[in-house]
């Protein structure tokens, strides 16, 4: 029986395809999700033809449909719309039928109309990327079974289950379920880990969403983006050029009063800022709620009051209000705290208002914070005057 051109130990094939499965995703958090879904970076001719091919090879995707659907995804998330919303399909279904829910959005030519512009459009992507895009994971079989012999066929059926197990399914559901959140954008995206390495630093979900035109997605210094390492190679060699990061917030402690720079600032990081606020108030919270559970005659469920008080109004049902309503009505502390969250909130939301009147409402906001009683609300409010 005919071995391969290859003939590896066991571990060696486990590398091999670990190595082949990882390009592939290189290549779509670099190309596909990056550069061309939110042109966070521009890429040399040279280095997005290859992205492109090898993922014609082993995955068979489409620029155009993969970048609409992400696209659609960001603009119309946790809702009906959203193709894959865990909070609206539920995450078994995400997380086992990710590609089958993939793959009828790829069909809804409304959507690749309305958000697939930009995306390649040239001679090879209409006669042979798109229009033959089966042929690509045809030939990475031919290509596993030459190099590796019968053993290639199961390489080769990882490589094509790599991408809708993480990206359509792990990314798309966990991404959304589970884990930890560095901010407080108006979805339920999470980090799943910290370390962006397995899935190429997708795993840092929540800090995408959060800034979703950055081509780095770590944010914290203990997270790592490894996808980031790879356009900063890229960039090296000048086959790629960052276009947007994140922000990163700058304190200035000389300052005492809020001003216009005060406001781009808190706008620009306002996703910061109410995390911030969040974990300011997190031991009041904690502390005020357990006080009225063990006044209360019916039961409080801590945990999820917890939950909705760090959360928009316009976020919560009608049966959720009705609690946080009667909650607060119990405590000044929480009533301060609550409405004093909402009030930030809507700051950045009134886009008919001047700047100079944001920012005397700013410094209103400041000075009603300090003067709460609150010595959370009233750190927070100092800390929030430093933004610069």
């Amino acid at each position: 029986m005919f071995a391969g051109l290859i003939d590896l130990p066991w571990w060696g094939y486990v590398l091999a395809t670990l190595a082949l499965t990882h390009a592939t995703i290189a290549s779509v958090t670099i190309y596909l999700h990056r550069h061309q879904a939110h042109r966070a970076l521009d890429l040399h001719p040279v280095a997005s033809h290859l992205f492109r091919f090898w993922l014609w090879l082993s995955t068979g995707i489409v620029t155009k449909e993969w970048a609409a659907i992400h696209r659609k995804h960001h603009a119309k998330c946790e809702t009906e719309e959203d193709p894959h919303s865990p909070v609206i399909l539920g995450i078994k279904k995400v997380l086992t039928q990710g590609y089958e829910l993939y793959r009828n959005e790829a069909k809804n030519q409304e959507t690749l109309n309305k958000y697939g512009h930009g995306t390649p459009d040239d001679w090879l992507e209409k006669n042979l990327y798109s229009k033959h895009s089966k042929t690509g994971i045809v030939l990475m079989l031919l290509a596993d079974l030459l190099l590796f012999g019968p053993i290639g066929l199961t390489i080769w059926a990882v490589q094509m289950a790599w991408i809708p197990i993480n990206a359509a399914g792990i990314i798309n559901g966990a991404g959304h379920f589970w884990g930890y959140r560095n901010y407080a954008c108006a979805d339920a995206s999470t980090n799943i880990v910290p370390w962006g390495i397995f899935i190429g630093g997708e795993e840092l979900h929540n800090n995408h969403h959060a800034y979703a035109s950055s081509a780095k997605l770590s944010s914290k210094w203990y997270e790592f983006d490894i996808g980031w390492l790879y356009i900063r190679i890229l960039a090296s060699f000048r086959l790629a050029q960052v276009k947007k990061i994140a922000p990163q917030v700058r304190l200035d402690i000389s300052k005492t009063a809020c001003d216009l720079e005060t406001l781009q600032a808190v706008i620009t990081n306002r996703y910061e800022v109410m995390t911030k606020y969040a974990l300011s108030v997190k031991k009041t919270y904690r502390a005020e709620i357990t006080r009225l559970k063990l006044q209360a005659s019916d039961k409080l469920d801590v945990a999820r009051i917890k939950h909705w008080l760090h959360l928009d109004e316009n976020d919560l049902t009608e049966q959720q209000k009705n609690t946080v309503d009667a909650v607060i009505l119990a405590s000044p502390t929480l009533h301060t705290a609550y409405t004093l969250r909402q009030e930030l909130a809507a700051i950045w939301a009134r886009s008919t208002v001047s700047k100079e009147h944001l920012v005397k409402q700013l410094e209103d906001w400041c000075h009603r914070a300090e003067n709460s009683g609150i010595e959370a609300l009233q750190k927070f409010s100092q800390r929030l005057r430093c933004y610069a």
